[in-house]
């Protein structure tokens, strides 16, 4: 009677004071890490890229040399020199070059002014074509300055900085701007307006001017170039990421380059540390392949990866013939720059159109008013 009592008393007692058991549910997993399988090879790309960073730079030092040197023995109080002028010195004319590059195409004849440019320019375009903007990261001069600035500023101050996304986007804006304009401006010329403008004063000694504008640095002219200076020790590439035209043009071509940093999913291990190296700021570990035109081909990713083959230049799969993306290995891309470079130079030389072939009678007259050349305008003879 007693357990009958129990049994009474216990089921008037009201269900929610015992509520059942919780349903058990399991807590998510974590993202399971990769197993790490460590690269065996020896990156050597860095070392080849600043190799050839150094090697182009002092070509432009001592190019920049001679120029002077010949420049001078037009100027009052100058001493004659045996020195020739050097044509390279037009790959620093890259709207002279875009001007004969469109000369070129439209007449099939090659400009006889300042036709060097026009020939480095096609091989840069070359280069861009095949190698993404390998132009950028490992021959020019500003390119190499420009990296070295951002570096010691990294070291001053620990960290290089970076700009708010929205802001970073619009400013990358301004190069493609400037390259509109002056596309803009090529492109409104007719032959013979492109023949008037060459052969114009200024334009025979265009050259000329380009040097006197930083011998002759005005106080403007200091100021921004100090602000480029400063501002790229911040920041990584500040003149050639938001306002080189160039790198522009560069860029807009590498975007059908057939060949891309591509990354392996599979053993990708999610580290991130190449996105952290990007000179480019680009999100190296959340995509399968960088299509983006600021992509210099510095393969500074590359060499952090410490995946075994997980990141690399390689070329596009072909279905039915080719079932793996090929890799560009590191000797293959710096032949294939030397190559362009030295061939194209090569042909222009022993071709005969390298050089201008400007009297020496009109230098002694232009040169020593050089500063006093106007730029043509539209519409002037």
């Amino acid at each position: 009677m007693a357990t009958q009592v129990r049994g009474e008393i216990v089921s008037e007692i009201p269900p929610h004071l015992f509520p059942p058991p919780a349903e058990v549910r399991p807590k998510p997993s974590a993202k399971a890490k990769k197993k790490l399988i460590r690269r065996t090879d020896h990156d050597y790309s860095q070392i080849t890229r600043r190799t050839f960073q150094g090697a182009f730079l002092l070509l432009n030092v001592w190019i920049g040399g001679i120029f002077y040197f010949w420049v001078r023995q037009y100027e009052p109080g100058g001493a004659p020199t045996s020195w020739q002028r050097p044509a390279g010195v037009e790959g620093w004319l890259p709207i002279a070059g875009l001007m004969n590059l469109k000369y070129f195409v439209l007449t099939h004849r090659v400009p006889a002014l300042h036709p060097a440019g026009m020939f480095l320019l096609i091989s840069f375009l070359a280069m861009s074509f095949l190698f993404r903007k390998a132009f950028c990261s490992w021959l020019c001069p500003v390119g190499t300055i420009s990296e070295y600035l951002w570096r010691a500023g990294q070291m001053l101050f620990r960290r290089n900085f970076h700009l708010p996304h929205w802001l970073d986007v619009g400013l990358r804006g301004l190069k493609y701007l400037l390259l509109g304009f002056f596309v803009w401006a090529v492109s409104s010329m007719a032959v013979d307006e492109l023949a008037a403008f060459m052969n114009s004063p200024y334009g025979v000694i265009a050259d000329v001017k380009m040097l006197n504008f930083f011998r002759h640095l005005g106080e403007t002219g200091a100021i921004v170039l100090g602000v480029l200076v400063v501002a790229s020790l911040f920041i990584q590439n500040f003149w050639c990421r938001y306002l080189c035209p160039y790198g522009a043009l560069l860029g807009i071509t590498s975007l059908v380059s057939p060949a891309r940093i591509r990354r392996n999913v599979e053993t990708c291990i999610d580290c991130a540390k190449c996105a952290k190296v990007c000179p480019s700021a680009l999100p190296v570990d959340k995509l399968v392949a960088i299509k983006s035109a600021e992509c210099t081909g510095c393969l500074e990713c590359v060499a952090v990866c410490p995946a075994k083959d997980t990141l690399s230049l390689s070329l596009p799969k072909i279905p039915g013939l080719v079932s793996q993306a090929p890799r560009v290995p590191v000797w293959a891309m710096a032949a294939g720059i030397a190559v362009l470079f030295f061939g194209i130079v090569g042909f222009a030389k022993t071709s005969g159109y390298w050089d201008s072939h400007v009297p020496h009678a009109i230098y002694q007259q232009l040169l020593p008013h050089a500063d006093e050349a106007r730029h043509p305008m539209p519409g002037e003879n």
